[in-house]
């Protein structure tokens, strides 16, 4: 469920601004993680999408409730959540991406989920690339949780439904490794799928994220959010992952959890 991309933005959170020195067999969860925006934004779209509001209204319901995350929001889409009524910014950025999840796990009509991916993102995001993102990671999960495609069907559908270029996992591994930072959804979302593809558990998918450096929170969100629909992911991460969010936030993860339930 999106327990998935919470998992991953913990667990990345302290990566994303030191990733210079990721070993192999780090922690996953210490004292220096916590949620971040990508956490704040996923649980503006659940609660959206579940209780039928405004997208606009309640992401900027959720980012003024908590303005100060770590690792803060980008700049652009703070601007936009900060004002009352400014227009969407012609954004290509990965948080369109990061936060979707939720919309691949509730909605259970292929054109509809299709449809919400776009209204979720365009209300701040509106570059086509954001859209497509956003539509690859929630059909993605779609596709997985439905049993319509297999991992090994994951690459090809990517370039065909999305045009997705899929870079290898040594590569993206070699550039982050440079010190690069992805923070668009063309870059980000690729790398993330890839790193899912090539793991053989929620936990290698999510190590895989992280070492490939940058921008580890939100492509560890992006591949936790597919990997959580296709492993099981442990309890003791759920449970774990579950201890840094505030009570209003764990009320919105039940809630959610509750609903796909229902829906299965």
């Amino acid at each position: 469920t999106m327990i998935g991309a919470i998992i991953g933005d913990i667990v990345g959170s302290r990566f994303e601004f030191n990733s210079k020195n990721i070993e192999p067999g780090f922690t996953l969860f210490t004292k220096d993680c916590n949620y971040t925006d990508d956490t704040i934004c996923t649980m503006a779209i659940a609660d959206a999408l579940m209780n039928h509001k405004d997208y606009a209204q309640t992401l900027r319901y959720w980012c003024r409730k908590y303005p100060d995350p770590m690792g803060g929001y980008g700049g652009y889409f703070q601007d936009w959540w900060e004002a009352d009524d400014r227009p969407a910014n012609l954004s290509c950025g990965n948080g369109a991406a990061m936060r979707i999840s939720p919309v691949g796990w509730l909605v259970n009509d292929y054109h509809e989920m299709l449809n919400q991916a776009k209204l979720a993102t365009i209300c701040s995001h509106n570059h086509p690339e954001a859209v497509k993102g956003a539509q690859c990671v929630a059909t993605l999960i779609y596709w997985i949780r439905n049993g319509r495609i297999t991992k090994e069907d994951v690459e090809h559908k990517m370039e065909k439904h999305f045009k997705y270029e899929m870079p290898e996992l040594k590569d993206i591994k070699r550039i982050g490794r440079n010190g690069h930072f992805d923070s668009t959804c063309q870059e980000t979302v690729p790398w993330a799928v890839r790193c899912f593809i090539e793991s053989n558990s929620f936990e290698d998918a999510l190590r895989n994220a992280i070492l490939t450096r940058g921008d580890t929170d939100t492509k560890a969100a992006i591949t936790c959010s597919i990997a959580g629909a296709f492993y099981q992911i442990p309890d003791e991460f759920i449970s774990k992952a579950i201890s840094y969010l505030p009570p209003d936030m764990i009320k919105i993860l039940e809630q959610f959890c509750d609903t796909v339930k229902e829906t299965l």
